[in-house]
């Protein structure tokens, strides 16, 4: 079984205290109650769960484009982690996935069928308890 680490480190109160963030060879990425809740400089978690997910996802299309004997020229996603107060709480509540992709030689109704395999797929989706929307564009 392959294992990733990642680690943070908060120090203060929620609202005055700044932590940072540690995964892969980034070191000390910084976040905040600005970052996180408002739109102040740093990371967040959400930020970063989007990251994955749009990298798990182009890989997972990636493959799955392959598998159908495409070869896409790029896949691009971007994805969008839309995070709100649920009953109180701080809930992920929807992630959008915007896809664009050159695969020459592909019908839209194949690349359609492929793209929400991949969203099926990806590991990331898995994990995610949350609505995934998916928006694919063929170029």
């Amino acid at each position: 079984m392959l294992k990733r680490k990642a680690s943070a480190k908060w120090e203060g109160t929620l609202q005055e205290g700044s932590g940072s963030m540690n995964f892969g060879t980034y070191k000390n990425m910084p976040y905040s109650f600005t970052s996180r809740f408002e739109n102040g400089e740093g990371t967040n978690p959400e930020e970063l769960i989007g990251a994955a997910h749009a990298g798990c996802y182009s890989m997972a299309f990636n493959v799955g484009l392959e598998r159908a004997g495409f070869k896409a020229e790029y896949v691009k996603t971007e994805a969008t982690v839309g995070f709100e107060k649920v009953d109180g709480d701080w809930t992920i509540t929807k992630v959008t996935l915007d896809v664009n992709a050159s695969v020459p030689d592909i019908s839209e109704e194949k690349f359609q069928e492929i793209a929400n395999g991949a969203k099926e797929g990806c590991p990331i989706s898995r994990l995610l308890d949350t609505e995934i929307v998916l928006n694919a564009t063929l170029n």
